[in-house]
């Protein structure tokens, strides 16, 4: 019995040196940082800044308004010339479209005209066809008054195409009569197939002549017209891209580009700021990491990739982290752009970044800049204790 107290005592001492030696020994950070990037907001314009109060460290969401700039010096000149450009296009546009109006109202009034030309001179060749056929008739038969004998002759004395001094025979006469009415015959067919004889060298009224010529006026003004609203055209276009860069001079409002926390005020309310001046500063909580420091030894038998744990101090989760980033001793220039910068003692020792993807899902601990924890990088005896 006492040898087997003896054992159990010296099973108790082995278990307990053993834990001991398995806690110390494991490799392990003592100064894990939560941290994140920070973006820095630049105004993207020249002019007065407008930033309503807000407090450190309060949450804002992508999108969500910091700021505003405007400036009201903004150049317009440009965009005014080109309005004007755009008004003279216009009336020059309107102008040709009343000259194209009123050049096609002539040309119907011509129309007009030619037609009724065409109608009253049909009916005149008609007519003067008829008389001549009964003429015509009346000297073949031979059946006719004889005091109408010298009427008809004096009628037929103006026949044109006779020759001066012609005598007036009776075969002349009926000749004469004949060629009236195969002249007038060939003036009608032609009268209808738009043709018209006898008037001198014009073969058509000079009503439907003009309006022949302002068939060709009015293409060129139509071409013209099309030309002029292509110009407009063209010119609206330039003075829309001109009014998005005049709007995006004159500012705007300025949005949060990551969801994060309200870091660093870098501009006072109300100042005049230039382009690419920095406004304020957010820590991005998308990019939560924690950043540590370990001792040469542990530091030599990390690899990038490689299985971690993460505990925030005071608490009793575990988080799995991943090796990101190993960058050595003295890593100061790692840090010029995260929320949490080293300390001393953390340069002095050998840097390395984890990413601890549970951290940003983590409501409770999600974006906790600055919280302390322990890193760890081997099983431990009691890690079953603290599961």
């Amino acid at each position: 019995m006492k040898y087997a107290r003896l054992l159990i005592g010296l099973i108790v001492i082995l278990v307990a040196v053993w834990i001991i030696v398995g806690e110390q020994m494991s490799g392990a950070s003592a100064d894990a940082v939560v941290n994140a990037p920070v973006v820095t907001v630049r105004s993207d314009v020249a002019g007065t800044l407008d930033m309503p109060d807000r407090s450190y460290g309060a949450r804002v969401a992508q999108g969500e308004v910091l700021a505003t700039v405007t400036d009201g010096l903004v150049d317009t000149i440009r965009l005014n010339d080109l309005i004007l450009e755009h008004e003279l296009a216009k009336a020059e546009a309107a102008r040709l479209s009343a000259d194209i109006d009123a050049t096609q109202t002539v040309r119907t009034e011509l129309v007009d005209r030619s037609e009724t030309f065409r109608d009253e001179r049909l009916a005149e060749l008609r007519t003067r066809l008829d008389h001549a056929r009964i003429r015509l008739a009346l000297l073949d038969d031979g059946d006719f008054p004889d005091d109408a004998d010298q009427r008809l002759i004096d009628g037929l004395a103006d026949l044109q195409g006779r020759v001066p001094g012609e005598p007036l025979v009776d075969a002349l006469v009926l000749d004469h009569a004949r060629e009236r009415v195969e002249v007038l015959e060939i003036a009608l067919n032609a009268a209808e197939a738009g043709v018209f004889l006898g008037d001198g060298y014009n073969d058509s009224p000079n009503a439907a002549q003009r309006a022949t010529e302002l068939d060709t006026v009015i293409s060129g003004q139509q071409s013209a017209l099309a030309a002029a609203q292509a110009r407009i055209g063209a010119i609206q276009a330039r003075i829309d891209r001109e009014r998005v860069r005049v709007n995006a001079l004159r500012g705007g409002e300025m949005s949060a580009p990551v969801n994060g926390l309200y870091w660093e005020v870098l501009q006072a309310d109300g100042v005049t700021v230039q382009r690419g001046d920095p406004i304020l500063r957010l820590v991005n909580c998308d990019r939560v990491m924690v950043t540590l420091s370990v001792t040469e030894r542990i530091y030599n038998d990390l690899r990038i990739g490689q299985a971690a744990t993460f505990r925030l101090e005071g608490q009793s989760e575990v988080f799995d982290a991943t090796v990101a980033r190993l960058a050595g001793s003295g890593a100061a220039t790692v840090y010029d752009h995260l929320a949490v910068a080293p300390s001393q003692k953390h340069l002095e020792r050998f840097d390395v970044m984890l990413q601890v993807p549970g951290l940003a899902t983590d409501p409770e601990a999600g974006c906790l800049i600055g919280q302390t924890g322990r890193a760890f990088f081997d099983r431990r005896p009691l890690d079953w204790l603290r599961g």
